[in-house]
């Protein structure tokens, strides 16, 4: 029986000891509460209003939610702290948030994106649409793609930019915490791809009239850093191109 009672507690202590590292792992939320209604199940959609969106004008305001690095946070990716400030909308009633403000990982900074947003609730929410896949009308018939070109600040090679070409063509250089929007009149199934000390690159089928979204990096190389693509998801892509302010030219 003692025997028993021994191990239960090395199990208790364990699990305790297991949840806590889990917890010190999460980001910090900080929610701040004005009004609540009934809790939204989990399965109905909450609508993201980015930085640069605007909200609709009959949005009552239900609350802060603001997500943080905890200072041990790991698991704190965009799409992650987004579905953290969903579930403490759900939670007081509300059916969108509005972020109005993004810090995405910096070099000097935390390697997470931490968010501050509005809880929202608005009356009939499936009459509004955040854009993510056409942000101009006249893209709709449009002879061009455009393709929105983004690089967070690193602290792998921070100081190390680089061309990003389209097949035979250079269409941008690629600077740290830089974005671009550029103009592409060359439809079809094509690559992207950059050079340093090694290659990268990424397939990408270009269509007239659509968005895409390129998040650059550089990742760590024997001399200079190596670049890294990726081709975003719309959705994601918008938020995170929208965190990085525009440059003075």
């Amino acid at each position: 029986m003692c025997y028993f009672y021994i191990n239960m507690n090395k199990y208790l202590i364990l699990l305790l000891g297991m949840l806590l590292i889990l917890n010190a792992c999460s980001p910090k939320i900080s929610t701040s509460i004005n009004k609540n209604y009934a809790v939204l199940d989990y399965r109905e959609d909450v609508k993201v209003f980015g930085v640069e969106d605007i909200e609709p004008d009959d949005a009552e305001l239900l609350g802060t939610v603001k997500i943080d690095d905890s200072g041990f946070s790991t698991n704190c990716g965009l799409d992650v702290v987004i579905d953290k400030a969903k579930t403490e909308a759900r939670k007081i009633g509300g059916n969108a948030i509005k972020i109005t403000k993004h810090t995405p990982p910096s070099i000097w900074g935390s390697s997470c994106h931490q968010i501050t947003a509005d809880i929202l609730k608005v009356d009939k929410i499936e009459n509004y649409t955040v854009s993510t896949a056409i942000a101009d009308s006249s893209l709709i018939s449009a002879d061009y793609a455009l393709l929105h070109i983004y690089r967070h600040s690193s602290g792998a090679g921070a100081m190390v930019g680089f061309d990003l070409h389209l097949g035979d063509s250079i269409i941008c250089r690629v600077n740290n915490k830089w974005k671009e929007t550029v103009k592409i009149d060359k439809d079809g199934l094509n690559t992207l791809w950059a050079r340093t000390e090694s290659k990268a690159e990424i397939p990408i089928d270009i269509r007239f009239g659509n968005e895409y979204y390129i998040r650059c990096s550089v990742t760590v190389g024997a001399f200079v850093g190596r670049p890294k693509l990726e081709l975003v998801d719309n959705k994601t892509g918008k938020l995170d191109f929208q965190s990085i302010p525009e440059k003075k030219k």
